[in-house]
């Protein structure tokens, strides 16, 4: 293998591949980056046997070829060169070092036989569909928030994403929770989308598919089977095992009645919420909101670091009500607000708590109460 390539097409092409490499391995296969030259392109890969992630470059293909090499090395490698430099890849006749040039820089990194890297079979992703990115980004942004930590509840460690019929509106619905707090999301159904099956996307695969939809083209193939999926852009590639468990009757907890309306300034309210919680308890990060006639009056009380009190105008015409939340929920949900207004609907202190955005009706989150 020889081949030569532009610092910066290796840097980012190499950077979007590499964060999927466990840092700490027991399978040094599993440590590198299979590098692939044909065709005037390098096509690099990287796996860690339930997430595989590749992406194509332009470059100047001497000689076809194929060989791993530490992902991590390379990548402090190529990153630490200048800007603009051309780096050669060179295997070596017995295969035993794979030469970097670039400049008066030249490297020998040891290497692992290609044909020993791991790879996950695509056969089996009956159905295929694509979807605008935009669409898909806004999906992973504004649910990835609520998956759960606890890895226990391991079928609550990613999205859920289904096809649903709301009325007689097809539409693909993500739906992520940790059983204090649900965000779903609702966006148009792609053709060729409505027999896909109900997946749970990991929580890993959600943040690779995030930061690698930056760059993405305007549309992502997608194909599902029940036990992986793949999306693509452009010239990269991700493909992620699915978790086998059921998620949860995320509907059953969406309360449909709550008649306390209260509508905040998003912003103003976020900072109220954020000033306050500074002398909340670390463990629970409890804030009281209390509502009547037109204002909020938020509150929080810690016998060890102090007490705060804010209030703020507000659009409410409810009964009085008492109600305390995890500040750090309340501030994670106002992040997904693109609108100026934010719409809570409150039953009672015991009670869940809906969430909706003026601005995007397709959005809406649930909050469990805390006792405080």
């Amino acid at each position: 293998m020889k081949v030569t390539i532009e610092r910066s097409a290796l840097s980012k092409t190499l950077g979007h591949v590499q964060s999927v490499v466990e840092r700490r391995n027991t399978i040094p296969i599993l440590s590198n980056v299979l590098l692939q030259a044909d065709g005037g392109a390098l096509t690099l890969t990287a796996t860690d046997l339930d997430i595989e992630v590749s992406e194509q470059a332009p470059a100047d293909v001497i000689e076809a070829g194929a060989t791993t090499v530490s992902a991590l090395t390379l990548f402090e490698i190529v990153k630490r060169l200048p800007d603009g430099v051309q780096v050669l890849l060179e295997l070596s006749g017995d295969k035993g070092r794979l030469q970097v040039s670039a400049g008066r820089s030249q490297f020998a990194l040891a290497v692992l036989p290609e044909d020993d890297f791991p790879g996950l079979t695509t056969e089996d992703l009956e159905t295929r569909f694509s979807m605008p990115t935009d669409d898909l980004r806004r999906l992973l942004q504004k649910t990835r928030f609520a998956i759960s930590q606890e890895e226990t509840r391991y079928y609550l460690n990613g999205v859920y994403f289904h096809a649903y019929t709301d009325g007689d509106t097809p539409l693909l619905r993500a739906a992520a929770t940790d059983s204090h707090r649900l965000a779903r999301l609702d966006a148009p159904l792609p053709e060729g989308a409505e027999t896909m099956p109900g997946v749970i996307v990991p929580r890993k695969a959600i943040a690779e598919l995030s930061r690698l939809l930056e760059d993405a083209d305007e549309n992502v193939e997608i194909a599902v089977s029940p036990a992986k999926i793949q999306f693509g852009f452009g010239p990269g590639k991700l493909i992620s095992k699915l978790i086998d468990g059921s998620f949860p009757d995320y509907e059953r907890v969406i309360p449909k009645g709550n008649a306390n309306i209260l509508r905040v300034e998003t912003k103003d309210f976020a900072q109220a919420v954020d000033r306050v919680s500074t002398v909340s308890a670390d463990r629970t990060r409890s804030v009281k909101l209390g509502l009547e006639a037109d204002n909020l009056r938020l509150t929080v009380n810690n016998p060890e670091a102090g007490s705060a009190l804010e209030e703020l105008s507000v659009d409410y015409g409810g009964e009085p009500i008492e109600i305390g939340f995890n500040a750090r929920y309340l501030l994670d949900v106002a992040q997904q607000v693109d609108g100026e207004t934010a719409t809570f609907r409150l039953a009672d202190p015991s009670s869940p708590t809906v969430i909706v955005d003026e601005e995007d009706q397709r959005a809406l989150y649930v909050l469990m109460p805390l006792r405080v």
